[in-house]
């Protein structure tokens, strides 16, 4: 495998509106729509993209038939300061489920659930 194993991630929910807020609010960015294969069956929203850089990115997406939360796969966000991005999720109305926490020679990484009852990660490295 001669790239990163992710290329591309998909956070399913069920009210979008609600979703939508709690990331940009989280994250303080902006997410753009995509226009959907399917009309009127499929609604996404995409995390700002900049395909010449390292990392994946996704989209929130509501599909008739694909619940939220109880998933079984767990992204990582990377930020500055993860207990930032975990106090903005928590005033958003997400919840903190482990606060940050070392994970020595990697960084840090706090655990939050967001609107929809999914659980995330967020991941930061300590600065020089």
């Amino acid at each position: 495998m001669m790239n990163n194993p992710v290329g591309w991630f998909e956070i399913y929910v069920e009210d979008m509106g609600r979703a939508k807020a709690f990331y940009e609010a989280m994250l303080e960015v902006a997410l753009s729509k995509l226009e959907s294969p399917v009309e009127d069956e499929i609604e996404m929203w995409a995390f700002p993209m900049a395909f010449e850089q390292f990392g994946a990115s996704g989209a929130l997406v509501r599909m008739p038939g694909f619940s939220s939360g109880a998933n079984s796969v767990l992204i990582y966000f990377s930020c500055a300061d993860c207990a930032v991005e975990a106090a903005r999720a928590e005033k958003a109305g997400g919840k903190i489920f482990k606060p940050k926490m070392s994970i020595g020679e990697y960084g840090h990484i706090a655990l939050v659930t967001d609107t929809e009852g999914n659980m995330i990660g967020l991941h930061s490295m300590p600065r020089a």
